[in-house]
């Protein structure tokens, strides 16, 4: 359904909450492996919660939304709302994060509450539900090159000493990325 011809996702913000889902999708949108998109509304859930959890880290939100917008050129998809009222989900609050999938051409919508977004209200708009995990995973198996080398960017840049792909393998996997982790598992050499 993506009109540029790429494949386009939106994030949903329960991806953007966890540091490490972030900067995998947004690390693997910037090597140009596909379209990331969300809303303001999808930020303003994602950082009230990150907030809430770690009130010291209010005032680095500015400059961390800055730097996602930053590195995904057109990521925010706006005039969304009409579509709102035509949105049937089982959970009401989600309506604007179809919404926006649909206005902004998106063949995904990347969440881990996938029971939220029924496959059979998503396909009357031909979007696909996608866990984290599930998309990761798929974005490697596509383009294995392209996806290793954004992840092995994104390990070292995140300046932790000693961060060895073992180690970033294993927080993959402690953070819910599981069948991500077990395919890096046999290409850590290459990140």
């Amino acid at each position: 359904m993506a009109i540029s011809g790429r494949y386009t996702a939106v994030l949903d913000a329960c991806v953007l909450f966890p540091r490490l889902q972030r900067d995998v999708l947004l690390s693997l949108a910037h090597a140009d492996l596909y379209t990331a998109r969300w809303t303001q509304e999808i930020e303003r859930e994602w950082t009230t919660s990150v907030v809430e959890k770690y009130p010291d880290a209010g005032e680095k939100i500015p400059r961390l939304l800055e730097q996602m917008r930053a590195a995904v050129p057109d990521c925010l998809i706006v005039d969304y709302e009409l579509f709102i009222p035509s949105v049937i989900l089982p959970d009401e609050n989600d309506r604007h994060v179809l919404a926006a999938a649909i206005r902004g051409n998106a063949d995904a919508i990347v969440s881990l509450n996938t029971k939220d977004f029924p496959a059979h209200v998503l396909a009357q708009f031909d979007v696909e539900i996608q866990t984290p995990d599930q998309f990761v995973l798929n974005q490697i198996m596509l383009n294995p090159p392209k996806a290793l080398t954004a992840i092995k960017k994104m390990r070292t840049r995140w300046n932790r000493p000693g961060m060895t792909a073992a180690d970033m393998i294993d927080l993959f996997e402690k953070r819910h990325l599981v069948q991500t982790a077990a395919h890096l598992r046999d290409v850590t050499e290459l990140i």
